[in-house]
């Protein structure tokens, strides 16, 4: 079991153009598989000396070997098909009681057959990384919950008329590559459910899960069990990162955590720790914290990473202080809202601005845990 780490990263960083471009020789064919991986190594070095000057105090390889941050799932598995399945409303931050700049981003794949793992990605990530990293190092893998993506009423239902099981083969998936990086050393992995901050919002509660034949209360009973299915492995450390949807600086989710406090931060209970989106007006307030158990940590997601301004220090340390009274202020943590990089084009902020965040979250925590 780690202790808190104060000063907290998300995961995701931003890919640099080279990284981009020889993706697209690879991909091409005008570049081999060698020096294709010569140009991820040379990233992922680069994002964590970026991370350990900065000052947090835990890094990551910042996910440059992936596409997206739900590769280690969808990108090791049979039985999906590239079918328009869904579109689905994307927002681009805004302020309260303004109207939202708005985009549709479909949904491109669905399950068609059983689900069966091909390969591994996380431990090519975790087996470099460790080599590289003199701070304490993370892995980040997706929710089994996220498969609530590639369900499909109409093209899945073949294959798993019983969407819970699509998510119960998902979870053993996750879990047997968890399996494979405490079996390296890896000591401390982080589990992305943005599914679960969409289920905040009565809107995509009904259009996302109910309309599409995934009850929303029984994704927060059954669901947080097969959540924790996922995470039964000894020897690992393992938080939940709950966000409502990051791709290119747009949003899907709104409202605060109410709805799925009791459920989720009390039913989770393979999980030391809690990574939570509260940068701005969309997540409610700090009343929730009080449904966490004692024994767990919680890491407050102030810094956005979808605007590149920086946040004023004091106003930061008022809602840690604010936190604080729903929660033990010596269990609290300080992060971005998620990564910089979920998607593969990244979030819309300088790379500049990237490193500025993230002194901004160690010198912070500096001043109010030290």
């Amino acid at each position: 079991m780690v202790n808190l780490y104060h000063a907290e990263v998300l995961g995701s960083l931003l890919r640099p153009q080279y990284l981009k471009d020889a993706r697209k020789q690879w991909e091409a064919g005008t570049i081999s598989t060698r020096e294709f991986k010569q140009s991820e190594d040379r990233a992922v070095d680069e994002m964590i000396a970026l991370q350990e000057r900065s000052g947090v105090d835990v890094v990551t390889d910042g996910e440059m070997r992936r596409t997206h941050f739900i590769a280690p799932l969808t990108d090791v598995i049979t039985g999906v098909k590239a079918i328009p399945a869904f579109t689905r409303t994307w927002r681009r931050p805004h302020e309260q009681g303004e109207k939202a700049q708005e985009t549709q981003i479909q949904v491109q794949y669905a399950v068609v057959e059983k689900i069966q793992r091909t390969h591994s990605l996380t431990v090519e990530e975790f087996a470099y990384a460790r080599g590289r990293a003199t701070k304490p190092l993370k892995v980040t893998l997706p929710s089994p919950l996220m498969m609530t993506l590639r369900w499909s009423p109409e093209f899945s239902r073949g294959a798993y008329p019983d969407p819970f099981d699509l998510f119960a083969d998902a979870a053993a998936i996750v879990r047997q590559e968890a399996q494979e990086l405490a079996r390296l050393g890896c000591e401390y992995i982080q589990i992305d459910a943005p599914e679960l901050g969409m289920l905040c919002d009565p809107e995509r509660r009904r259009q996302d899960f109910a309309e599409r034949g995934m009850d929303p209360d029984r994704l927060l009973r059954e669901g947080i069990d097969i959540l924790n299915s996922a995470t039964d492995v000894p020897g690992v450390t393992f938080a939940l990162h709950v966000c409502r949807g990051n791709n290119k600086g747009y949003y899907v989710g709104e409202g605060g955590y109410e709805s799925i406090a009791e459920q989720v931060f009390k039913r989770a209970g393979n999980f030391a720790s809690l990574l939570l989106e509260y940068d701005d007006w969309r997540s409610g307030s700090f009343e929730p914290l009080r449904n966490i158990p004692t024994d767990k940590d919680v890491v407050l997601g102030l810094i956005s990473t979808k605007r590149a301004e920086l946040e004023p220090v004091e106003a930061i340390v008022q809602r840690i202080e604010e936190a604080s009274r729903y929660f033990p202020r010596e269990h609290l943590g300080l992060s971005t809202q998620c990564g910089f990089g979920t998607v593969w084009e990244g979030n819309p902020i300088p790379e500049a601005a990237q490193e500025a965040k993230l002194r901004l979250v160690a010198d912070i925590a500096r001043r109010v845990w030290q």
